[in-house]
């Protein structure tokens, strides 16, 4: 996205995390595993965990009334709730729609986005161009995620990685000194084979064989997973910086996807952002998918690192694959 005006603004943030805490030390009785091993290799500490009949909406709803309070925006005055979801409630109807119920937005249209980790950057691209129609006035965009029901504890590769948590986010129209600089997103399906989750669809429905060969469990090929996002990140940093004839020196803080510290510290190098305007809090929470970038927006702006006149990089890398990012002033 380019323009020479400023794009929708972000006007309030909103975070739900749950209380049960999954460690390292934890995950050592579980698998072939050690907290060193885990801390070297991702950075991660401990990851938050739902309890029993808990949902994603749950966690998309509470998140949501947080940014509406906080905006003093009326539930029912909202237009759209874009929720980004690779662990939905079912796979229909959309997430959003229980979301939408339970907060009674009672005039919002609601859906979902499935773009795992890149959702929310993707969510703001949409809400962007529905603002700047003028189709809409607000717009919830919301990340959630409940990995945990679809992670196999018994792989020590993948369970020591994600999370629970969900982050939201009200976008309105731009009041002319805060809003979207420039956006990006690329995806290239040719690789979706590397990250996924094969069963429950119609390639594979649900069978006595899908559930004995764990097929409704995340899987991932770790190594050329690695190695794409760091270029993919990275990329997609740069991407938008020459877009908006920015620089690296321009930004006063990047959120990336919070999915490896040295992912993340790969595209700070790349994007020259030195590691102190990065934001990272992923010892606290492991890899929560499409709710780690509004995660940490909610952090970094209730921690005073984001405020007003400050410009923001985000990206973000995920299944699909799929990469984004994008350049908000706050």
């Amino acid at each position: 996205m380019l323009s020479n005006e400023l794009g929708a603004m972000i006007v309030a943030t909103g975070k739900a995390v749950p209380k049960k805490i999954l460690t390292n030390i934890d995950l050592e009785k579980l698998v072939d595993t050690t907290d060193e091993w885990i801390v070297e290799r991702t950075g991660m500490k401990k990851r938050h965990i739902v309890d029993d009949g808990v949902l994603t909406s749950d966690l998309a709803a509470e998140a949501s009334e947080i940014v509406l309070q906080k905006a003093n925006v009326a539930a029912k005055d909202v237009n759209a709730i874009i929720l980004a979801t690779i662990s939905g409630d079912m796979p229909f109807p959309s997430t959003a729609c229980y979301v939408q119920q339970k907060i009674n937005a009672i005039n919002a249209a609601a859906f979902d986005i499935s773009a795992a980790c890149s959702g929310f950057i993707y969510g703001l691209i949409i809400a962007d161009g529905l603002l700047r129609s003028k189709s809409c006035k607000n717009v919830l965009v919301i990340g959630a995620e409940v990995l945990s029901r679809l992670t196999d504890y018994e792989d020590r590769n993948t369970c020591v990685l994600f999370g629970d948590a969900a982050g939201a986010a009200l976008l309105q129209p731009s009041d002319g000194k805060r809003g979207m600089i420039g956006s990006y997103w690329q995806s290239d399906g040719n690789l979706s084979h590397l990250l996924l989750l094969p069963g429950g669809g119609t390639k594979h429905p649900a069978t006595h064989q899908t559930v004995d060969q764990k097929l409704h469990y995340l899987k991932m090929a770790g190594r050329e997973v690695f190695k794409f996002a760091v270029n993919a990140m990275s990329s997609a940093g740069i991407k938008v910086l020459e877009e908006t004839g920015l620089t690296g020196a321009d930004i006063d803080l990047l959120i990336p996807h919070q999915a490896n510290t040295r992912i993340i510290k790969a595209t700070a190098e790349k994007a020259n952002i030195p590691m102190e305007k990065v934001f990272i809090n992923i010892q606290d929470y492991g890899n929560t998918s499409a709710a780690s970038i509004p995660l940490a927006l909610n952090e970094a702006i209730e921690d005073g690192r984001l405020g007003p006149g400050n410009k923001c990089l985000m990206v973000a890398f995920g299944g699909g694959f799929t990469w984004g990012s994008a350049i908000m002033q706050f």
